[in-house]
């Protein structure tokens, strides 16, 4: 698919804060690029970028996009392929209706976002923005298995400079609530495939068979998932946690995956919007329905479809009071828990708040205990023993923490994060069947209306490389290495049929453990408490969950993980760590012109994806380039060059000119290459002797408000002047 002209490395263009750094960082990377006759290139898989291609008919010729996404996802299969993923969005509802009604204010004349589709026509555009909501991104690009870490110097910095954990207290009222049956954990069903099959999945009622999938495809030694969510014993169970917290005087706090999770999560948010507003749609469910209404999309799409009915506003201010506190998004500003399903991720949410010392903010201002509603128990056990964890033995220690590594599976749309295409909210009561190509039923569940039923898979390629890559790793580090897999849950029974073979197979046994994740989870924290290291090889959701978890308890945030997917192919896939602060950013820039975003991520992936370059293609100037990357990267963290969280310190542009400062200074001193040497020896006096100017330069367009044109979709030339506000700067990089 490539051809002569497709560039060394591919570098994404996302969304939002880590798009805007972008903006100042690549001219620099470029630069710097050339030297090594590295060719840098962009493919577009923002939300705005995405929309666009996914409707070609409705755009001008010249207002349509080629379809990136697809593009790389082809790419990465490629084993000369050599991608630098930043964060992107992962759109709930409210944000996909949102980045469409801004493109249409633009001119681009897109279809509305059919909220209840009826003709054939709505249904089409609808399966359209459905297949761009959530995380539509990840799992094509995933084409390999998760090796995150933290890097060496970002972890040594984080010891020397240890960041501020909030104090536990063996009184907390603060605890995890979770589902003790009913979820998807206790009617999970999984079997691992003798040989190649396809399968569809039926839905029999008393009324006949409805067809919910027919088109599945699985290889030999695939291991099939499937389970279903009780709406019954979810909404009984949510009720009684709302009512539990009101007791407890603690905050009432959801805590979903509402992205990655795109199709079940949002369903289960809207279940808690209902339950806790239930008050308001005894009284008023057919007004809000003919409002449009739409409890998934959560409180504050409710606030604004009701705007013009003050006794329905009225209602639900009187029902929000007499309910348990809800823990808040931003309580400055009123923004609740519940008002949109994609504010509160779980991946995040819940480690900033551990750090916190279990406090979370209230309708009221203040800190308080929280009731951390996680409705399946899959993996709520993790959070539950970390927090039992503390309240035993007190807050963490930075300074002398060691450190948890990830190997993830995640490769081919492995686990429930494939599982989009395969989960859906039951129309009426009958029994799910998942029935094979010979006429085998695979899994059975017999369903009521309402219930979320899913199906989810992992391949057993993807599985062994993971393994392999678990082995490699251990033996690299030496590092007390645990398989987080539970005997008693039916997926992680068959997984563990695969993994003992390879290991016994290898002579590897004894290196490794097996332990279900709330005994890892324990184990874990154990072993980093006294200093050591340890290796945690998890599935799909458990990687995103600790590689948030345990990043965030040792180094205060995620963002800057080393993250290295090694492509099953060969080619290799460099992520830059999380996004989930990236609105904040972005809200700050526009009302400041300050970008607290820290690219540290971004500096670790592109120094691995140079020296990646270099054993690609032979190319000794480039794991040169690698190396200075590195160098420059300690600079940074051991000059305290990171971006300030305030108006008027430096931000993103400054840590930007340190960075190319630090790495001219680095590629000018080394001695390996004097062509290198020489060519950088100018640029790195330049960059010395300008520093006055470009720092001068670069605080005086802060302190005022910032024109994007735009939040999802701006023009490049007006992100450019505010990014790269520094003429100095921009003469000696180009």
């Amino acid at each position: 698919m490539a051809n002569q002209t497709t560039p060394d490395i591919i570098y994404t263009k996302v969304d939002e804060a880590p798009e805007l750094a972008s903006t100042s960082l690549l001219p620099i990377i470029r630069r710097f690029a050339a030297a090594a006759d590295v060719s840098i290139g962009t493919r577009d898989i923002s939300l705005a970028g995405r929309i666009l291609a996914a409707f070609p008919e409705a755009l001008t010729e010249a207002q349509r996009q080629s379809d990136d996404l697809a593009w790389l996802g082809e790419w990465v299969k490629n084993p000369q392929a050599n991608v630098i993923k930043l964060p992107n969005i992962s759109a709930s509802v409210p944000q996909l209706v949102a980045a469409v009604k801004e493109l249409q204010g633009q001119g681009y004349a897109l279809p509305d976002y059919p909220e209840a589709p009826a003709t054939d026509a709505e249904k089409s555009v609808r399966a359209r923005y459905d297949a761009i909501k959530g995380s539509a991104v990840n799992p094509v690009l995933r084409e390999g298995n998760s090796d995150r870490r933290a890097a060496p110097a970002v972890k040594k910095f984080a010891q020397a400079n240890p960041h501020r954990m909030g104090d536990w207290h063996a009184d907390s009222k603060t605890r995890v609530s979770t589902m003790s049956d009913g979820d998807f954990f206790s009617n999970e069903a999984s079997a691992t495939l003798a040989k190649a099959a396809t399968a569809r999945i039926v839905l029999e009622t008393a009324d006949g068979e409805i067809v919910l999938k027919d088109d599945l495809a699985y290889p030999a030694g695939t291991v099939v998932d499937a389970t279903f969510m009780s709406a019954a014993r979810l909404d009984a169970f949510l009720a009684e946690e709302v009512a539990k917290t009101r007791d407890e005087g603690t905050l009432f706090s959801l805590h979903l995956k509402a992205t990655m999770m795109k199709v079940s999560d949002p369903i289960i948010f809207g279940h808690a919007v209902r339950v806790f507003l239930a008050p308001v749609f005894e009284k008023y469910g057919p007004t809000l329905k003919a409002a449009g209404v739409n409890p998934n999309s959560g409180l504050a799409d409710l606030l604004a479809r009701v705007a013009d009915k003050p006794e329905i506003k009225a209602e639900i201010d009187a029902v929000i009071a007499a309910q348990a506190p809800l823990y808040m998004v931003n309580s400055d500003k009123g923004i609740t828990n519940l008002h949109v399903p994609s504010d509160v991720i779980v991946d995040a949410s819940m480690p900033a708040l551990i750090r916190a010392g279990g406090k979370g903010w209230g309708p009221d201002g203040k800190e308080a205990d929280v009731n951390c509603v996680i409705p399946d128990s899959s993996y709520a056990v993790v959070y539950d023993e970390t927090i039992r964890f503390f309240k035993e033995n007190g807050k963490l220690d930075p300074a002398t923490a060691g450190t948890v590594q990830n190997i993830g599976l995640m490769a081919q749309k492995a686990e429930e994060y494939g599982s989009h295409p395969t989960t859906f909210e039951i129309p009426q009561a009958g029994t799910v069947k998942m029935i094979l190509d010979d006429g085998t039923v695979l899994h059975s569940h017999k369903v009521e209306a309402g219930d979320i039923w899913r199906s989810s898979s992992a391949r057993k390629a993807p599985i062994e490389d993971w393994v392999n890559l678990a082995i490699a790793r251990q033996k690299a580090t030496g590092y007390q290495a645990i398989f987080w897999l539970d005997e008693n849950r039916a997926h992680d029974a068959q997984v563990i049929r695969q993994v003992r073979p390879i290991l016994e197979a290898q002579g590897v046994a004894d290196r490794f453990q097996i332990m279900a994740p709330r005994e890892a989870t324990r184990a874990s924290l154990e072993i980093i408490t006294r200093g050591e290291n340890t290796i945690s090889i998890t599935g799909n959701v458990l990687r995103d969950y600790l590689t948030d978890l345990f990043p965030i308890l040792e180094l205060a945030t995620s963002a800057k993980m080393l993250s290295i997917v090694k492509l099953m192919q060969g080619g290799g896939l460099f992520e830059t760590g999380a996004g989930g602060s990236a609105p904040k950013h972005v809200q700050q820039l526009v009302e400041e012109n300050h970008l607290r975003w820290d690219s540290l991520g971004e500096f670790c992936a592109l120094g691995e994806s140079f020296k990646f370059l270099a054993d690609q293609k032979g190319n000794e100037k480039a794991r040169i380039l690698g190396e200075a990357v590195e160098t420059a990267t300690q600079g940074i963290l051991d000059e305290g060059r990171s971006p300030s969280r305030k108006v008027g310190e430096p931000d993103n542009r400054d840590s930007h000119y340190w960075f190319a400062r630090y790495w001219a200074q680095a590629l000018a001193q080394q001695t390996e290459d004097p062509d290198l040497a020489a060519r950088f020896g100018p640029l790195a006096k330049a960059l010395v002797d300008s520093e006055v100017a470009i720092l001068g330069e670069l605080m005086a367009a802060q302190g005022r408000p910032a024109d994007l044109g735009g939040y999802y979709h701006y023009p490049a030339d007006k992100a450019a002047k505010v990014m790269r506000p520094s003429a100095t700067l921009n003469a000696i990089i180009g």
